[in-house]
């Protein structure tokens, strides 16, 4: 069978830095102005930059073992080649003036030298004009999720009232003919009886247990569905260090989160703060620069995270958000119990007895959610939050963003949970939006 030629387009080695070692026994080929571009990125302090970077470095390790211009190969048995563009015919009308033109060039050379050219980009319309000229394209696919088919973190499963009767008489229940993910929520439905129901959470691969009834509410806050139940279950358990939570607007993902966040540091003193953080990724066009100190500056991005604690604090207030909740937040974040932080500055940190919200999770990579969760030191919980089908950056979508990518890879981990949140409870009005709009 001939080798295949990967002509890698610039976003792929950003989306991830080890790319070039993704393509087992065929040849990468990366055109010279892959590495130009680079370059120009690898002076930026952002993840793009650190990416670029360690792209280079990995490039230059090769090169120590030989002509990249010639092809060096890798350890699985493939080669990876920088090549310089070269003249298209006439008979092709491409702009090589256009960075993305150039490298689709060099796949357009590649294909009519007659090898088996694959061009692999994260951008859409890079692909788009690759497929016009008659070359096969792809997608990066090594860190994506099915998104279709995500794991939801709970299923029915319809038994006789007897064994409903046991889960709740004995709190606890062994089903041997099944199979359970770890803290998969089981909704236990009497075939003869549809309404007898009962939510176990699998604490072993045959094993339910009831749920907690302490976990019933959190800072004054209580559960409106069974999926924001169970979420609350995952969010509340101490025994549970990573939770991921996904659902359009409105299904309370960051509210139930901020509400069990505050509980277990504020009221059960099992976190010694609140820290929560998001992705700084406008939606539409960016307004600009921003005036003021670093605080000055987060308070615009995290205004939605100020909302939800204004609501929060509210509730042990009659439900009053006046001047006295506004205080109450400024003094504890004035105190260090609660943290709002741009995810620039996590990185490098080690994260000790904290409870940790990641916030718009969907916008991150694979790799960014990797670093993020990597610094959760000892007694540390980590929430993710985020709806995968409304996402700001440019080069993810539903399957390949870190927070699908996630689920998906830490579902069948003990210390891991996850719920999808489907019904919108913010409003009326932001239902209609979320179903029909």
């Amino acid at each position: 069978m001939p080798t295949k030629y990967f002509v890698l387009d610039t976003n792929v080695l950003l989306h991830n830095n080890e790319a070039v070692t993704c393509f087992a026994d065929n040849t990468v080929v990366l055109p010279m102005t892959v590495i130009e571009e680079l370059d120009k990125f690898k002076k930026n302090n952002d993840e793009l930059g650190r990416n670029a970077r360690s792209a280079i470095r990995h490039l230059d390790r090769l090169r120590a073992q030989g002509s990249l211009g010639k092809g060096v190969t890798t350890d699985d048995g493939g080669t990876v080649l920088i090549t310089m563009e070269k003249e298209v015919d006439h008979g092709t009308c491409i702009d090589l003036g256009i960075p993305d033109n150039r490298i689709i060039a060099t796949a357009f050379r590649l294909l009519r030298e007659g090898k088996r050219v694959i061009f692999v980009s994260k951008d859409i319309n890079a692909r788009l004009k690759a497929d016009a000229l008659g070359i096969e394209v792809q997608d990066f696919e090594r860190e994506k999720a099915d998104f279709d088919r995500l794991y939801t973190g709970w299923r029915t499963i319809t038994v006789d009232g007897a064994v409903i009767d046991r889960l709740h008489r004995e709190k606890m229940l062994e089903l041997p003919e099944e199979s359970f993910e770890p803290n998969e929520f089981i909704l236990l439905r009497n075939g003869a009886n549809q309404r007898q129901t009962k939510i176990g959470r699998a604490t072993g691969a045959t094993r339910l247990q009831s749920l907690n009834p302490g976990y019933e509410s959190a800072f004054n806050l209580r559960p409106r569905s069974m999926e924001q139940r169970m979420a609350l279950e995952l969010l509340m358990e101490p025994s549970v260090s990573l939770v991921s939570l996904t659902g359009q607007a409105g299904t309370g993902k960051t509210l139930l989160a901020l509400a069990a966040g505050l509980a277990s540091s504020l009221r059960s003193g099992r976190y010694e703060r609140l820290l929560v953080s998001r992705p700084v990724i406008p939606l539409g066009r960016d307004i600009g620069y921003l005036p003021g100190t670093k605080d000055d500056k987060m308070q615009f991005w995290m205004q939605p995270i100020f909302d939800n604690l204004s609501y929060l604090m509210g509730l042990t207030n009659g439900g009053k958000q006046d001047a006295a909740t506004e205080s109450s937040i400024k003094r504890l974040i004035r105190e260090d119990r609660i943290e709002l932080e741009a995810l620039t500055y996590i990185r490098g940190r080690s994260i000790s007895r904290q409870y940790v919200i990641i916030d718009e999770a969907q916008n991150l990579t694979p790799h960014e959610v990797k670093t993020i969760i990597s610094r959760a030191g000892e007694g540390t919980k980590m929430v993710l939050t985020g709806d995968p089908e409304q996402i700001d950056n440019p080069y993810l979508d539903a399957s390949s963003n870190g927070l699908s990518y996630t689920v998906e890879r830490l579902k069948n981990q003990e210390v891991c949970g996850h719920i999808t949140l489907t019904r919108s409870e913010r409003s009326r009005l932001a239902s209609l939006a979320a179903e029909y709009l």
